[in-house]
Order: structure tokens, then C-alpha cells, then sequence
């Protein structure tokens, strides 16, 4: 009976931990499977590092552009894919 509650006690843990969205939702990048724009911070970041070694944006567009994106109130942290 002791083995029984110990071995339920660790399959719930590992449940708790898999199952609490632990996941990281920017642990690769992800994009639009339509549109191709990106729909992480990590895809959007690349992008925009991308786009400003181009010259195509100045530093301070580039870092606005991240700050609002995915910065500490960036609509970009939970993707919805």
C-alpha cells in the first residue's frame, strides 16, 4: 500500500510538471502558417535583427520595434498558432 501511494505521489508530480505549461513557447521560432510572419519573440527577433543589418531600420526603430513587440508588456509572448 506504501509503494502503491508513493509511486501515485510521483506520477502526479511529473503531471504537475509536464502538464503547467512549462513549455517554453519561444524555445524555437515560430511563423504564420499563412502569413509567414513571425509569431514569437524569437522568430519576431530575428526578423528584426535581420532587417536592421540590412539598414533597412535605424538601431532605434529596431529596439522600439522589439520594446513593443516583445519587450516586458510585448504582445508577442504567447503565440497563437
Amino acid at each position: 500500500m506504501k509503494n502503491m501511494k508513493s509511486i501515485l505521489l510521483i506520477a502526479a508530480a511529473v503531471l504537475i510538471i509536464t502538464g503547467c505549461g512549462l513549455a517554453d513557447d519561444n524555445a524555437k521560432p515560430i511563423y504564420g502558417k499563412e502569413s509567414g510572419l513571425p509569431a514569437n519573440c524569437r522568430a519576431y527577433v530575428q526578423v528584426v535583427v535581420d532587417s536592421y543589418r540590412a539598414r533597412k531600420y535605424s538601431a532605434d526603430e529596431s529596439m522600439n520595434a522589439l520594446e513593443r513587440n516583445c519587450g516586458i508588456n510585448g504582445i508577442s509572448w504567447k503565440s497563437n498558432r
